[in-house]
């Protein structure tokens, strides 16, 4: 039988395969069914910068438009639209799932400036999450603001985080980056755990026929995995990091080549999205097979094994690849009878 405990960010998983951030996070039911078919922890959907500053927006409106009220009077707030997208609701659902589930239960930031972070996470730490991951998701779209000034931005939201939570931050990263391993090593300086690749950046397509953005959220497919596999295979035994991995897992061969690439945990979320939650059993099954198989006999002895830490010269060694694999690529022409 493998072992598919693991060691993450100081926290012992039973299994490497958690539930990404997702809407599935606000069913409950959904959520035990993962658990019991073999999820690790559980990660919240992002709460979001922007909820937070509408939620103080709303109330610095609605307390100006009551300014004749008395001091005790203006600590009420009405119920509204604009108050639940706020922390509080965020923060119950959090303990509700602390109560209901077995596994830790990881709160989810997206945020660009240090600015209400700090209390907020403390807030979470609080509330009970086992850890707290900053989801660092950004679109570079100024001309003045330098590739050095985004990054500072986003070190600072993860430093000033860090200092405020005993609980393990993790920072869920893009692709994005000039030189992705020297941030990462920022990253780590900066105080954090582990690091999660990738988010998937939203990709708006053109509806011709209305000629506006198309809203339309594709789930993601295993041929988005590469990229991850890439990154951790580069990062694996050169950083002290945690590395998770996100998108592209829809099997057990896939979360084994996660593994192998140097993963501590696989985040699962277009899988169950698409198949339901019952899925991450299949999943779980399929990774002990595969695993088995190979002859590992647990997934701390197969983490790692091709990550690019055994490879002398990295740099040199890409290259050669990347050379054979163009001139070795050959079209598919029609038979000819």
């Amino acid at each position: 039988m493998i072992d598919l405990a693991t060691s993450w960010v100081g926290l012992r998983l039973t299994s490497p395969l958690m539930v990404g951030a997702c809407p599935l996070t606000d069913d409950i039911e959904a959520l035990q069914a993962c658990v019991e078919g073999g999820a690790g922890a559980v990660v919240m959907h992002s709460l979001f910068e922007e909820q937070i500053v509408a939620e103080q927006l709303g109330a610095h409106r609605w307390l100006d438009s009551h300014a004749d009220m008395n001091a005790e009077a203006r600590t009420f707030l009405p119920e509204s639209d604009v108050f639940s997208l706020g922390s509080g609701p965020y923060l119950n659902r959090l303990k509700n799932l602390r109560e209901k589930l077995t596994v830790p239960v990881i709160a989810s930031l997206n945020g660009t400036t240090p600015g209400g972070w700090v209390e907020l996470a403390r807030d979470l730490e609080q509330a009970g999450a086992a850890a707290v991951e900053l989801n660092l998701y950004e679109v570079a779209t100024s001309l003045s603001e330098s590739a050095a000034d985004l990054e500072a931005r986003q070190l600072s939201v993860v430093e000033s985080v860090v200092q405020v939570v005993r609980v393990p931050v993790i920072v869920k990263l893009s692709p994005f980056y000039s030189s992705f391993p020297s941030f990462v090593r920022r990253i780590e300086q900066a105080g954090a755990r582990s690091i999660v690749v990738f988010n998937r950046f939203y990709q708006p397509d053109i509806d011709l026929d209305l000629l506006d953005v198309s809203k339309e959220i594709r789930l993601s497919t295993n041929a988005e995995l590469p990229l991850r596999l890439h990154a951790c295979a580069i990062l694996s035994g050169r950083t002290a990091l945690h590395l998770g991995i996100s998108g592209g897992v829809h099997s057990g061969d896939d979360a084994a080549k996660a593994i192998l690439s140097g993963a501590h945990c696989v985040q699962v979320v277009s899988a169950l999205l698409a198949q339901g939650p019952s899925r991450m059993a299949g999943i779980l099954e399929e990774l002990q097979s595969r695993l088995s198989k190979l002859g590992y006999t647990s997934t701390d002895q197969a983490r790692g094994v091709m990550s690019m830490n055994n490879v002398p010269a990295p740099h040199d060694w890409e290259r050669l690849n990347y050379a054979k694999l163009i001139k070795g690529w050959e079209p598919r022409l029609p038979s000819r009878r």
